[in-house]
Protein backbone atom coordinates (compact mmCIF):
# COMPACT_ATOMS: atom_id res chain seq x y z
CA UNK A 1 0.00 0.00 0.00
CA UNK A 2 1.42 3.48 -0.57
CA UNK A 3 1.88 5.60 2.13
CA UNK A 4 0.67 8.44 4.04
CA UNK A 5 3.44 10.68 4.85
CA UNK A 6 3.52 14.49 6.46
CA UNK A 7 4.60 17.10 4.10
CA UNK A 8 8.26 17.25 5.78
CA UNK A 9 8.82 12.80 5.14
CA UNK A 10 7.44 13.58 1.78
CA UNK A 11 9.64 11.87 -1.03
CA UNK A 12 10.48 14.46 -3.78
CA UNK A 13 10.67 16.28 -6.18
CA UNK A 14 6.92 16.19 -6.78
CA UNK A 15 3.59 15.87 -9.40
CA UNK A 16 1.21 17.14 -7.10
CA UNK A 17 -2.58 16.66 -7.56
CA UNK A 18 -4.01 19.09 -5.02
CA UNK A 19 -7.54 19.31 -3.53
CA UNK A 20 -9.69 17.39 -0.69
CA UNK A 21 -10.18 14.25 -3.50
CA UNK A 22 -13.09 13.23 -1.17
CA UNK A 23 -14.70 10.12 -3.24
CA UNK A 24 -12.35 10.27 -5.86
CA UNK A 25 -15.09 10.40 -8.26
CA UNK A 26 -14.60 10.88 -12.00
CA UNK A 27 -13.88 14.62 -11.56
CA UNK A 28 -10.82 13.84 -9.22
CA UNK A 29 -9.28 10.95 -11.09
CA UNK A 30 -8.98 13.40 -14.44
CA UNK A 31 -7.49 16.12 -11.90
CA UNK A 32 -4.70 12.88 -10.89
CA UNK A 33 -3.94 11.23 -14.06
CA UNK A 34 -2.46 14.92 -15.17
CA UNK A 35 0.31 14.13 -12.32
CA UNK A 36 0.91 10.32 -13.07
CA UNK A 37 0.61 10.47 -17.45
CA UNK A 38 4.05 12.27 -17.01
CA UNK A 39 6.77 12.31 -20.26
CA UNK A 40 9.24 9.38 -19.82
CA UNK A 41 11.85 11.74 -22.11
CA UNK A 42 12.98 13.28 -18.51
CA UNK A 43 16.94 13.62 -18.80
CA UNK A 44 19.06 10.89 -16.88
CA UNK A 45 20.33 13.79 -14.52
CA UNK A 46 17.01 15.17 -13.29
CA UNK A 47 14.93 13.55 -10.72
CA UNK A 48 11.49 11.97 -11.57
CA UNK A 49 8.60 13.86 -9.68
CA UNK A 50 6.84 11.04 -7.88
CA UNK A 51 2.78 11.23 -8.55
CA UNK A 52 1.55 12.65 -5.25
CA UNK A 53 -2.16 13.54 -3.88
CA UNK A 54 -1.52 16.49 -1.69
CA UNK A 55 -4.51 17.34 0.81
CA UNK A 56 -5.33 18.95 3.84
CA UNK A 57 -6.62 17.35 7.30
CA UNK A 58 -8.84 18.24 9.16
CA UNK A 59 -11.52 19.45 6.42
CA UNK A 60 -10.85 23.97 5.91
CA UNK A 61 -14.36 24.13 6.51
CA UNK A 62 -13.96 22.22 10.33
CA UNK A 63 -10.87 24.74 11.21
CA UNK A 64 -12.49 28.08 9.65
CA UNK A 65 -16.23 27.18 10.32
CA UNK A 66 -16.66 24.93 12.84
CA UNK A 67 -18.53 22.90 10.65
CA UNK A 68 -18.20 19.12 10.97
CA UNK A 69 -17.14 17.73 7.12
CA UNK A 70 -16.95 13.83 7.78
CA UNK A 71 -14.96 12.38 5.04
CA UNK A 72 -16.68 10.09 2.62
CA UNK A 73 -13.22 8.07 2.46
CA UNK A 74 -10.95 8.18 5.76
CA UNK A 75 -7.20 8.95 5.45
CA UNK A 76 -6.45 5.07 5.49
CA UNK A 77 -9.40 4.58 2.95
CA UNK A 78 -8.07 6.65 0.38
CA UNK A 79 -4.69 5.15 0.45
CA UNK A 80 -6.02 1.46 -1.51
CA UNK A 81 -7.94 3.98 -3.47
CA UNK A 82 -5.67 5.75 -4.67
CA UNK A 83 -2.91 3.65 -5.14
CA UNK A 84 -4.60 1.75 -8.50
CA UNK A 85 -4.28 4.79 -10.02
CA UNK A 86 -0.64 5.52 -10.16
CA UNK A 87 -0.22 8.13 -7.01
CA UNK A 88 2.96 6.24 -5.20
CA UNK A 89 2.09 8.88 -1.55
CA UNK A 90 -0.92 10.33 -0.20
CA UNK A 91 0.86 13.69 1.77
CA UNK A 92 -1.82 14.90 3.98
CA UNK A 93 -1.01 18.87 5.08
CA UNK A 94 -2.12 19.52 8.42
CA UNK A 95 -5.24 22.54 8.27
CA UNK A 96 -4.74 25.50 10.34
CA UNK A 97 -5.73 29.20 11.34
CA UNK A 98 -1.92 29.99 10.47
CA UNK A 99 -2.14 27.88 7.26
CA UNK A 100 -5.20 30.01 6.59
CA UNK A 101 -4.11 33.22 6.75
CA UNK A 102 -0.88 32.49 3.94
CA UNK A 103 -0.99 34.75 0.93
CA UNK A 104 -1.40 32.61 -1.98
CA UNK A 105 2.16 32.86 -2.80
CA UNK A 106 3.74 32.08 0.18
CA UNK A 107 1.64 29.01 0.51
CA UNK A 108 2.70 27.89 -2.67
CA UNK A 109 6.75 29.11 -1.85
CA UNK A 110 6.01 27.43 2.04
CA UNK A 111 4.80 24.51 1.08
CA UNK A 112 4.65 23.15 -2.33
CA UNK A 113 8.12 24.68 -3.00
CA UNK A 114 9.74 24.24 0.09
CA UNK A 115 8.02 21.43 1.44
CA UNK A 116 7.31 19.43 -1.70
CA UNK A 117 9.60 20.12 -4.16
CA UNK A 118 6.94 20.92 -7.03
CA UNK A 119 7.24 20.56 -10.35
CA UNK A 120 3.68 19.85 -11.60
CA UNK A 121 0.46 20.67 -9.92
CA UNK A 122 -2.79 19.82 -11.13
CA UNK A 123 -6.08 21.33 -10.06
CA UNK A 124 -10.06 21.84 -10.87
CA UNK A 125 -10.76 24.77 -11.95
CA UNK A 126 -12.70 25.62 -8.99
CA UNK A 127 -9.71 24.99 -6.87
CA UNK A 128 -9.26 27.97 -4.11
CA UNK A 129 -6.62 28.74 -2.12
CA UNK A 130 -4.91 31.30 0.23
CA UNK A 131 -6.61 33.92 3.29
CA UNK A 132 -9.48 34.07 2.74
CA UNK A 133 -9.64 32.66 -0.31
CA UNK A 134 -8.70 35.49 -2.44
CA UNK A 135 -6.65 32.80 -4.47
CA UNK A 136 -8.20 30.47 -7.40
CA UNK A 137 -7.26 27.97 -10.53
CA UNK A 138 -5.66 31.23 -12.66
CA UNK A 139 -3.35 32.69 -9.39
CA UNK A 140 -2.24 29.23 -9.18
CA UNK A 141 -1.26 28.96 -12.80
CA UNK A 142 0.37 32.03 -12.85
CA UNK A 143 2.60 32.01 -9.31
CA UNK A 144 3.24 28.35 -10.62
CA UNK A 145 4.53 30.70 -14.12
CA UNK A 146 6.54 33.18 -12.09
CA UNK A 147 8.80 29.32 -10.75
CA UNK A 148 8.64 27.22 -13.45
CA UNK A 149 6.25 25.07 -12.19
CA UNK A 150 3.81 23.19 -14.63
CA UNK A 151 -0.18 23.81 -13.61
CA UNK A 152 -2.52 21.83 -14.94
CA UNK A 153 -6.22 23.28 -14.62
CA UNK A 154 -8.97 20.63 -15.38
CA UNK A 155 -12.25 21.55 -16.13
CA UNK A 156 -15.64 20.46 -13.87
CA UNK A 157 -17.04 17.08 -14.57
CA UNK A 158 -20.75 18.14 -15.66
CA UNK A 159 -23.33 14.83 -14.76
CA UNK A 160 -26.79 16.57 -16.07
CA UNK A 161 -27.42 20.14 -14.84
CA UNK A 162 -25.74 19.34 -11.67
CA UNK A 163 -21.23 18.92 -11.50
CA UNK A 164 -20.26 15.58 -9.94
CA UNK A 165 -19.08 16.36 -6.65
CA UNK A 166 -18.66 15.08 -3.15
CA UNK A 167 -21.21 16.91 -1.79
CA UNK A 168 -23.84 15.56 -4.31
CA UNK A 169 -22.67 11.89 -3.12
CA UNK A 170 -23.27 13.02 0.42
CA UNK A 171 -26.67 14.32 -0.35
CA UNK A 172 -27.31 10.67 -2.57
CA UNK A 173 -25.90 8.80 0.49
CA UNK A 174 -28.16 11.08 3.12
CA UNK A 175 -31.55 10.39 1.15
CA UNK A 176 -30.58 6.54 1.41
CA UNK A 177 -30.35 6.75 -2.68
CA UNK A 178 -26.86 3.68 -2.81
CA UNK A 179 -27.31 3.24 -6.17
CA UNK A 180 -26.99 7.04 -6.94
CA UNK A 181 -24.24 7.54 -4.80
CA UNK A 182 -22.55 4.08 -6.59
CA UNK A 183 -22.97 5.81 -10.24
CA UNK A 184 -21.93 8.54 -9.22
CA UNK A 185 -18.63 7.44 -7.34
CA UNK A 186 -18.21 4.65 -10.23
CA UNK A 187 -17.38 2.46 -7.39
CA UNK A 188 -19.69 1.22 -4.34
CA UNK A 189 -19.76 3.13 -1.37
CA UNK A 190 -18.42 0.88 1.38
CA UNK A 191 -17.40 1.31 5.10
CA UNK A 192 -15.24 -0.85 7.82
CA UNK A 193 -16.21 -1.43 11.70
CA UNK A 194 -14.66 -3.71 13.97
CA UNK A 195 -16.93 -6.68 15.58
CA UNK A 196 -17.72 -5.49 19.23
CA UNK A 197 -19.65 -7.63 22.16
CA UNK A 198 -23.37 -6.90 21.97
CA UNK A 199 -25.90 -7.69 24.34
CA UNK A 200 -27.66 -10.35 22.81
CA UNK A 201 -30.61 -8.72 22.25
CA UNK A 202 -30.42 -9.66 18.29
CA UNK A 203 -30.35 -13.08 19.24
CA UNK A 204 -33.10 -13.48 21.48
CA UNK A 205 -35.48 -12.42 18.62
CA UNK A 206 -34.34 -15.23 16.61
CA UNK A 207 -31.50 -12.87 14.19
CA UNK A 208 -28.05 -12.42 16.33
CA UNK A 209 -26.33 -9.62 14.72
CA UNK A 210 -22.27 -8.20 14.84
CA UNK A 211 -22.26 -4.49 16.80
CA UNK A 212 -19.80 -2.66 14.33
CA UNK A 213 -17.32 0.38 16.22
CA UNK A 214 -17.14 2.42 12.78
CA UNK A 215 -14.77 5.06 13.24
CA UNK A 216 -16.79 8.22 14.20
CA UNK A 217 -15.22 10.59 11.43
CA UNK A 218 -16.40 8.06 8.62
CA UNK A 219 -19.41 9.40 6.44
CA UNK A 220 -22.33 7.10 7.10
CA UNK A 221 -25.69 6.84 4.81
CA UNK A 222 -29.28 7.43 6.33
CA UNK A 223 -30.54 5.55 9.32
CA UNK A 224 -32.73 2.61 8.22
CA UNK A 225 -32.21 -0.86 7.27
CA UNK A 226 -30.59 -1.84 4.11
CA UNK A 227 -29.27 -5.17 2.16
CA UNK A 228 -25.56 -5.37 2.38
CA UNK A 229 -22.58 -7.40 1.45
CA UNK A 230 -20.36 -7.98 3.83
CA UNK A 231 -16.62 -9.22 3.86
CA UNK A 232 -15.43 -10.67 6.95
CA UNK A 233 -11.48 -10.40 7.69
CA UNK A 234 -10.43 -10.84 4.00
CA UNK A 235 -12.53 -14.06 3.33
CA UNK A 236 -15.93 -14.36 0.69
CA UNK A 237 -18.39 -11.52 0.48
CA UNK A 238 -21.21 -12.55 2.24
CA UNK A 239 -25.08 -11.61 1.58
CA UNK A 240 -26.56 -9.62 4.86
CA UNK A 241 -29.11 -7.57 6.58
CA UNK A 242 -27.69 -3.89 8.14
CA UNK A 243 -29.22 -2.03 10.74
CA UNK A 244 -28.32 1.45 10.91
CA UNK A 245 -29.45 3.85 13.87
CA UNK A 246 -31.16 3.44 17.05
CA UNK A 247 -33.38 0.63 18.17
CA UNK A 248 -36.96 1.98 18.59
CA UNK A 249 -38.25 -1.08 20.09
CA UNK A 250 -35.91 -3.09 21.70
CA UNK A 251 -34.30 -0.40 23.06
CA UNK A 252 -35.62 3.23 22.71
CA UNK A 253 -32.90 4.94 25.03
CA UNK A 254 -29.72 2.84 23.47
CA UNK A 255 -27.58 5.37 21.32
CA UNK A 256 -27.45 4.91 17.22
CA UNK A 257 -25.77 1.63 16.58
CA UNK A 258 -24.86 -0.14 12.89
CA UNK A 259 -25.40 -4.21 13.08
CA UNK A 260 -25.26 -6.83 10.62
CA UNK A 261 -27.06 -9.92 10.75
CA UNK A 262 -25.75 -12.36 7.87
CA UNK A 263 -27.82 -14.37 5.70
CA UNK A 264 -27.71 -17.94 6.77
CA UNK A 265 -24.55 -18.56 8.25
CA UNK A 266 -23.58 -18.83 11.41
CA UNK A 267 -19.66 -17.21 11.97
CA UNK A 268 -18.22 -16.17 15.43
CA UNK A 269 -17.25 -12.63 14.49
CA UNK A 270 -16.03 -10.57 17.79
CA UNK A 271 -12.67 -8.80 17.18
CA UNK A 272 -12.92 -9.02 13.35
CA UNK A 273 -13.39 -6.13 11.10
CA UNK A 274 -15.91 -6.14 8.62
CA UNK A 275 -16.28 -5.03 5.40
CA UNK A 276 -19.76 -3.57 4.57
CA UNK A 277 -21.32 -2.58 1.39
CA UNK A 278 -24.84 -1.19 1.61
CA UNK A 279 -26.37 -2.12 -1.59
CA UNK A 280 -30.39 -0.65 -1.12
CA UNK A 281 -32.55 0.94 1.39
CA UNK A 282 -35.22 -1.14 2.53
CA UNK A 283 -37.11 0.43 5.13
CA UNK A 284 -36.90 3.16 7.36
CA UNK A 285 -36.86 2.63 10.81
CA UNK A 286 -40.36 2.17 12.75
CA UNK A 287 -41.72 1.14 16.43
CA UNK A 288 -43.60 -2.35 16.25
CA UNK A 289 -45.97 -3.31 19.11
CA UNK A 290 -44.14 -6.49 19.68
CA UNK A 291 -41.28 -8.41 19.59
CA UNK A 292 -43.29 -10.73 17.34
CA UNK A 293 -44.18 -8.36 14.83
CA UNK A 294 -40.16 -6.82 14.32
CA UNK A 295 -39.09 -10.31 13.92
CA UNK A 296 -41.81 -11.19 11.42
CA UNK A 297 -40.66 -7.74 9.75
CA UNK A 298 -36.92 -8.68 9.62
CA UNK A 299 -37.90 -11.79 8.67
CA UNK A 300 -39.52 -10.37 5.44
CA UNK A 301 -36.18 -7.54 5.20
CA UNK A 302 -34.11 -10.93 4.96
CA UNK A 303 -36.11 -12.23 2.18
CA UNK A 304 -35.80 -9.20 0.28
CA UNK A 305 -32.53 -9.05 0.43
CA UNK A 306 -31.83 -12.61 -0.41
CA UNK A 307 -33.82 -11.46 -3.84
CA UNK A 308 -31.17 -8.40 -4.16
CA UNK A 309 -28.60 -10.82 -3.46
CA UNK A 310 -30.05 -12.59 -6.57
CA UNK A 311 -29.07 -9.93 -8.96
CA UNK A 312 -31.64 -7.55 -8.92
CA UNK A 313 -30.21 -4.49 -7.91
CA UNK A 314 -26.97 -5.75 -6.58
CA UNK A 315 -24.98 -4.19 -9.90
CA UNK A 316 -22.23 -6.32 -9.84
CA UNK A 317 -21.48 -9.91 -8.32
CA UNK A 318 -19.39 -9.25 -5.09
CA UNK A 319 -15.80 -10.59 -5.57
CA UNK A 320 -15.82 -14.05 -3.65
CA UNK A 321 -12.04 -13.37 -1.77
CA UNK A 322 -11.70 -17.20 -0.77
CA UNK A 323 -11.14 -17.84 3.29
CA UNK A 324 -12.71 -20.41 5.91
CA UNK A 325 -14.22 -18.18 8.25
CA UNK A 326 -15.44 -20.70 11.49
CA UNK A 327 -18.71 -21.74 11.33
CA UNK A 328 -20.24 -20.29 14.61
CA UNK A 329 -22.69 -17.70 15.09
CA UNK A 330 -21.44 -14.32 17.02
CA UNK A 331 -23.78 -13.58 19.75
Amino acid sequence: MIPLRSPQEARRPTAIALGSFDGLHQGHRRVIASVTDLPASTPAAVPTPVPTVVSFWPHPREVLHGEARLPLDLPAEKLHLLEPLGIQQLVLVPFTQELAALSPEAFVQQVLLDQLGARRIAVGDNFRFGAGRCGDSQTLAAIGQRHGIDVKVLPMLWDGPERVSSSRIRRALAEGDVAEAHRLLERPYRFRGLVVPGRGLGKTLGWPTANLQVDGRKFLPLEGVYAAAVSVAGGPTLPAVMNLGPQPTVDPMAPSAVEVHLLDRRLELVGMELQVQPLQLLRRQQTFASFEDLSSQIAADADRARALWGGVGVGEAPADEGGNPAEQQNP
